[in-house]
């Protein structure tokens, strides 16, 4: 079975939690043991699993993206 999750960034550095997405997505078809495999085609976007209990590992996580790779150097 696919299905596909349809996201709309606002920001060039973000991001978003889709755990509510797939969530309820299982629960509407009424899928209690599975494998979901989660996939991005893009290439200027990207999937990490994370804790979601402290909302400064984001911040964090985005700061240090940025200390890596700087913004004005990834949009050329």
């Amino acid at each position: 079975m696919i299905h596909e999750i349809h996201l709309q960034t606002k920001n060039h550095d973000e991001m978003i939690d889709i755990t509510a997405q797939i969530q309820d997505f299982l629960t509407t078809q009424n899928i209690k043991d599975s494998l979901v495999v989660v996939y991005c085609p893009h290439t200027t976007a990207g999937i990490t699993i994370n804790e979601n209990a402290d909302p400064d590992v984001q911040k964090d996580f985005l700061r240090r993206l940025d200390e890596i790779y700087p913004w004005e150097k990834r949009r050329k």
